[in-house]
């Protein structure tokens, strides 16, 4: 059995060491920086002499979440989730090495030593502690580490689909960068793929040919008055307006070819009551208003969507899980922001979710990510207090229910 794992600070800077990068559609980036299983190997190697029941679960080919779970020995009312994704972002533009885990005084620095790698060393530090000491009253504790996060959300709907074969949990913890402080609501958001065809020909008589790129130039005006209006639109009062935004164009072989094709891609933010159907169908009614048919286009969702995160089913958790942060660190905040998590998914599933960690949302996805390791050591502590009240827990959970 495992009696001690490394310190967090080692701990983490050994989970930045290893690569984990999801490329995110793209074919450009070598291929020994990418995917988790590195991350998955190293942790599985870790919790292999611990008493408690490890699996993998497949999502695709080399890409599999890693699951551990804690049974504390007694009747337990109250199962917890620890959700933590394995992978990060690409490294494209940084100004540090990325994989190299330097620190500087009380910073760790390198690609996802923020988002979301400490928030996943504090949940493996929390869980392992618990096996180690077995404290009395404490929940049921699973530990899933799920993959693309960053991108498609297949590890987490992988999760789901799972049915949980040692029982649904009753709530989740999902980690990211937070300060310490509970977020409890959040947009959502889908992607889509936008296309226009034309038919190529010499650029030296264009009239032969239709230009695919001025085709989209109609829709982009159009995309344009579309993102007001759902900015004018009632807002969220946690989460602010609904957006849209259009972020990559690409169109054409070459500046002597009329192009024949023209493709966007458009990110849409979801707020609390909208769906994803009704977003697309929404989209759809304006273009076909706003262009007409004379301007055919195809629309396809680019990958699996997140929905928002309605901060009502957590409210007891939430306000339960904020006493221990007091309790620890003297005081927390309870907020909503704008980007998406795990944890709309979990909730989606009927599994009331807080999202919490180290770290700041403003250091993830930069070009010298890092994190305040001042923060690791409550950050575990909190996971590891919560995880053993489960008298207060199933309070909490009965309160829930009613």
């Amino acid at each position: 059995m495992i009696l001690t794992l490394p310190p967090l600070p080692e701990l983490l800077a050994e989970l930045v060491r290893r690569p984990s990068v999801n490329p995110m559609g793209r074919s450009d980036l070598p291929a020994d920086i990418l995917y988790e299983h590195r991350v998955t190997d190293y942790v599985a190697h870790l919790l292999q002499g611990l008493n408690c029941i490890v699996e993998r679960q497949t999502v695709q080919p080399g890409r599999d979440n890693l699951l551990a779970h804690y049974d504390p020995g007694h009747p337990a009312p109250c199962h917890l989730l620890f959700e933590a994704h394995q992978d990060t972002v690409p490294v494209d533009g940084m100004t540090i090495e990325p994989f190299a885990a330097q620190r500087e005084g009380n910073r760790l620095y390198g690609r996802g030593a923020c988002d979301v790698k400490a928030g996943l060393a504090v949940m493996l530090a929390a869980f392992v502690r618990l096996v180690r000491e077995r404290p009395a009253g404490s929940a049921r504790v699973t530990l899933a580490l799920t993959v693309d996060e960053e991108h498609s959300f297949l590890g987490v709907q992988a999760l789901v689909r799972s049915g949980f074969r040692q029982g649904r949990p009753h709530v989740a913890i999902v980690a990211e960068p937070t300060r310490l402080h509970i977020v409890s609501a959040h947009k959502g958001v889908i992607r889509w793929t936008l296309e226009t065809t034309g038919r190529a020909c010499h650029s030296s008589r264009p009239e032969d040919g239709i230009n695919a790129i001025y085709r989209m130039s109609r829709i982009l005006l159009a995309l344009e008055q579309y993102a007001e209006r759902l900015r004018q639109r009632p807002a969220d009062p946690l989460l602010g307006p609904r957006t849209l935004a259009v972020g990559r164009i690409q169109g054409g072989v070459s500046p002597n070819t009329i192009p024949d094709f023209c493709r966007i891609e458009i990110d849409r933010r979801l707020i609390p009551g909208e769906t994803v159907a009704e977003a697309e169908a929404d989209l759809l009614a304006w273009l076909r208003h706003a262009v007409g048919t004379d301007v055919p286009f195809t629309l396809q969702t680019a990958h699996s969507p997140c929905p928002p995160l309605s901060p009502q089913a957590s409210m007891e958790w939430v306000e339960r899980f904020g006493q221990i942060i007091d309790a620890v660190v003297g005081h927390h905040t309870v907020q909503a922001v704008p980007f998406g998590t795990d944890a709309a998914t979990l909730s989606q599933a009927g599994i009331p979710a807080i999202v919490f960690g180290p770290g700041d949302i403003a250091q993830a996805h930069t070009r010298d990510e890092w994190i305040d390791l001042d923060q690791l050591e409550p950050a575990a502590e909190i996971l590891y207090r919560f995880a053993t009240q489960a008298e207060a827990l199933s309070k909490t959970l009965s309160a829930a229910r009613t």
